[in-house]
């Protein structure tokens, strides 16, 4: 792992399923609500090593990419604000910003079932067969994730949304690419007859978008 400047500390090979390459025309799968059956909440843990299938073996690639840096095109935000590393309460902004990393970590273990219900029940874009499908045409996906906006409140609900920039290699001649967007994580606020489940930071919604 590597860590720039003023990026959250874990920088994890990642993927998002509403995320697709330059010049990539492929839509997506429908989505399939049944498929997103939320994990009980011992199941959702911040131990991403173990797994009940093993990760895909490795393969030689390419040297490392090096992603545009903050501030560049196609780079982060420049935020010169300080790290916040101090212990954050799961319900903070901080907290729906592990959410990603965890999601991301997940996603670098070969683990994309388990990744995929990290997704709001229904909001994935796709069935869980499809989205474990959708990684087969990367060599290499990484991402850096910058710091978390504020929290924004509606009707019950708490929104989040978290910047990240993938990048990598297609296996289709190693074409590199480079995007950048927002995960947006949803959760019920702290209203009466809510479950800690319901309070949960689950990914909302992915506007990825290729950049040059």
């Amino acid at each position: 792992m590597r860590r720039s400047l003023l990026l959250l500390p874990l920088m994890l090979a990642a993927c998002g399923p509403a995320t697709e390459p330059a010049n990539d025309t492929t839509a997506n799968p429908a989505v399939d609500a049944g498929n997103a059956t939320a994990l009980p909440d011992d199941e959702i843990a911040d131990d991403i090593v173990a797994d009940e299938a093993p990760a895909p073996a490795a393969t030689a690639s390419p040297a490392p990419l090096d992603p545009p840096a903050p501030g560049e095109p196609g780079g982060l935000d420049n935020d010169t604000a300080p790290l916040d590393e101090s212990p954050q309460p799961e319900a903070s902004a901080q907290g729906a910003a592990r959410v990603v990393e965890r999601y991301f970590g997940l996603i670098e273990a070969g683990r994309y079932a388990r990744a995929y219900q990290l997704w709001e029940p229904g909001r994935a874009g796709m069935n869980r067969q499809a989205f474990v499908r959708s990684f087969d045409r990367y060599a290499e996906y990484h991402a850096n994730i910058g710091a978390p906006g504020e929290i924004e409140g509606a009707a019950g609900s708490r929104y989040v949304t978290v910047p990240v920039q993938p990048y990598g290699r297609l296996k289709a001649g190693g074409r590199p690419f480079n995007m950048r967007g927002t995960v947006t994580l949803r959760r019920v606020a702290e209203v009466p007859g809510s479950t800690d489940a319901q309070r949960r930071w689950r990914i909302y919604d992915t506007d990825i978008k290729p950049r040059p």
